[in-house]
């Protein structure tokens, strides 16, 4: 087993900062290739998703097509069983319960001087929303994503996914977007799919924003349209997972162990760490582990993950604390004695998970917050996804005359300190009006 068990205190440093190296390089041979799909598809739009889609996916959509037509989706429905239909029914309703509250309110007042001021929201008019569908399609991430978009009352939304080898989307996937109300649903995946969102296609419609998370290759490519002011706005960095356990000696060693599988189940690249004040508690994590991937439908993938697993025994929980804020992972666990009081001191995780009887998986389905969270460390700078995320703050002021009396004379001395002799003529021009 790959994994590596640190008990000394350079060991934990040194490990941590080639963590932290790792999960911030990025591949020039991605952001190459990237580039060249990125520039593919502006070039050739639907032929060039075509070709990839046959060059990555193995699948010939030119006579399938690159749109799900509402025949599919019925297909789908029908073959969905009782017991999903509920389970993704109840994740959309508890979902969309909690970010219903996000729903942002406009603002406006008039202070002492006559000057009207404040905001309003507006929906960003078009948006992508991609749902990774690779060797674990992603229902529930067509719900996190869909679900904020329609409370937002985004006019134009499109989801792409990857196609399956049959030429199909994957099921559950188009019933979690039905009943979120997308219907715009595009059987690509991967850089092409970003590149076909943000430039746009004959098929498929370019959008101003995307979410979703994905492989390094798709959040390469959102980084890189985001950056082009022809392409489309991004999220947040999203990519491979990570997930951090800080737990004492009162932690369960098979909750931790599970606890840190479930996200290195992920993709080969997802980080799992623990910090823990106990090497007792370490060592029967480490052969918790040892036990349970064999166990596991996805043990390929985590005997590749477990290479980056961590279990790292530090001399206390406020050193804990201070290496995870400087890891800033997607998601932190907090498993010790009165785990709530520790909060306080977290400030940078996308989203924490609170006490034994808090598995992160409830964050991936339906506790209620949503799962698309900032990785790479943007933790530090980045929320998860809001409902204000698809939406635009616009400010608003409206000046009487006697407003302006009461505050042009301020905007024309600033302006003339600044040198910016035309911002004081609009100003003065009013203020000696008749």
């Amino acid at each position: 087993m790959p994994m590596r068990l640190e008990s000394s205190a350079a060991g934990f440093e040194a490990s941590f900062k080639e963590l932290l190296a790792q999960k911030r390089e990025v591949s020039a041979d991605v952001d190459t290739a990237v580039r060249a799909i990125i520039a593919d598809v502006r070039t050739r739009g639907d032929e060039a998703l075509i070709e990839l889609s046959q060059k990555f996916d193995s699948v010939d959509l030119s006579k399938l097509g690159l749109r799900v037509t509402a025949a599919e989706v019925d297909a789908a429905v029908a073959q969905c069983s009782a017991e999903t239909l509920a389970a993704l029914e109840f994740a959309r309703d508890r979902i969309q319960e909690h970010h219903a509250r996000q729903l942002p309110t406009d603002d406006r007042y008039r202070d002492a001087s006559g000057v009207e001021l404040g905001h309003r929201w507006t929906a960003v008019e078009s948006v992508g929303l991609y749902v990774p569908a690779g060797s674990a399609p992603l229902p529930s991430t067509a719900i996190m994503l869909a679900v904020p978009a329609t409370l937002a009352a985004c006019p134009v939304r499109v989801l792409c996914t990857p196609p399956q080898r049959d030429g199909s989307a994957n099921a559950a996937v188009l019933v979690a977007a039905e009943l979120c109300g997308i219907d715009a649903i595009y059987k690509v995946g991967g850089a092409q799919a970003i590149a076909a969102m943000a430039y746009g296609t004959a098929t498929i419609p370019k959008v101003a924003k995307i979410f979703g998370p994905g492989n390094a290759w798709v959040t390469a490519a959102k980084q890189l349209v985001a950056a082009d002011p022809a392409g489309a706005a991004l999220d947040m960095p999203a990519g491979p997972s990570e997930v951090l356990v800080i737990a004492d000696d009162s932690a369960d060693a098979t909750f931790v162990a599970c606890d840190l599988l479930a996200q290195a189940e992920h993709d080969p690249s997802a980080q799992a760490i623990l910090l823990t004040t106990s090497a007792p508690l370490a060592e029967q994590v480490a052969s918790g582990i040892t036990r349970l991937i064999p166990q596991l439908s996805r043990r390929q993938i985590l005997e590749r993950s477990s290479a980056a697993l961590r279990l790292v025994v530090v001399p206390d929980i406020a050193t804990a604390l201070r290496l995870s804020d400087e890891y800033a992972p997607e998601h932190l666990l907090l498993q010790t004695r009165d785990a709530r009081a520790l909060l306080a001191a977290v400030n940078n995780a996308g989203s924490v998970f609170v006490g034994p009887w808090s598995p992160e998986p409830m964050g991936d389905y339906c506790s209620g917050t949503n799962h698309v969270l900032p990785t790479y460390g943007y933790a530090r700078a980045y929320s998860g996804l809001s409902v204000q995320d698809f939406s635009r703050r616009m400010t608003v002021q409206e000046l009487t005359r006697d407003g302006l009396r009461a505050l042009g004379p301020v905007a024309v001395t600033l302006a003339e300190l600044e040198g910016l002799t035309a911002h004081a003529a609009a100003v003065r021009a009013r203020l000696n009006a008749p």
